[in-house]
């Protein structure tokens, strides 16, 4: 009778600690995906900031110089096409991924174009206004590349513990799933970048 007793307490003790094992590993899960969230809601936040930029740098532009129509065209709609593409964290899949970072990606190579056609008008590039834009763009460039970084990096977090065993098995159990991080696409060695 004792055997049965003792053998009790250990399979209850088992199911407790395995309980307890699965309570704690969904919670760090739930904690590593909202990480996730917060961090492309960074990306969003800093794609935001380039998109309210950019008709200020063209309304400058604008005034200052009879600048060529066909550039200032292309990056109006190259930003209505970014702004277009637009979701939060909890709609983040491959192909809404994969389709904003194109519209980003072709923003910048039209914004890259108009500054690049400034070069044509020196006495633009000394305007305070313009020169502060243009500050203000090489910064929100520079963090949407941190906020990339550290979307991969949170990205890669999750991923480790969703597929890592014996983690696999409760994020299994609970649904949760890989999630995909920018990568580099053929031709990144020549990086979109906006140069002043």
């Amino acid at each position: 009778m004792n055997k049965k007793k003792y053998t009790g307490f250990i399979i209850g003790g088992v199911l407790l600690l395995l309980g307890i094992y699965a309570f704690t590993t969904y919670n760090s899960l739930v904690k590593k995906e909202e990480k996730v969230k917060l961090q492309w809601n960074e990306v969003q936040n800093a794609y935001q900031r380039r998109l309210d930029l950019i008709p200020n740098l063209v309304n400058v532009v604008k005034g200052q110089a009879d600048f060529e129509q066909t550039t200032l065209q292309k990056i109006t709609e190259a930003r209505s096409k970014a702004a277009s593409v637009n979701f939060g964290g909890d709609e983040l899949s491959a192909d809404k991924f994969n389709q904003q970072t194109a519209a980003q990606d072709e923003l910048a190579i039209a914004t890259n174009r108009m500054l690049i056609t400034i070069e044509k008008y020196p006495s633009l590039k000394g305007t305070a206004a313009f020169a502060g834009l243009q500050t203000q763009l090489e910064g929100t460039e520079h963090r949407i590349k941190v906020s990339r970084k550290d979307f991969n990096a949170a990205v890669a977090l999750y991923n480790n513990s969703v597929r890592g065993f014996p983690t696999k098995l409760v994020a299994g159990l609970f649904g949760f799933k890989a999630r995909e991080g920018f990568q580099a696409d053929s031709g990144s060695d020549k990086s979109i970048e906006i140069k002043f």
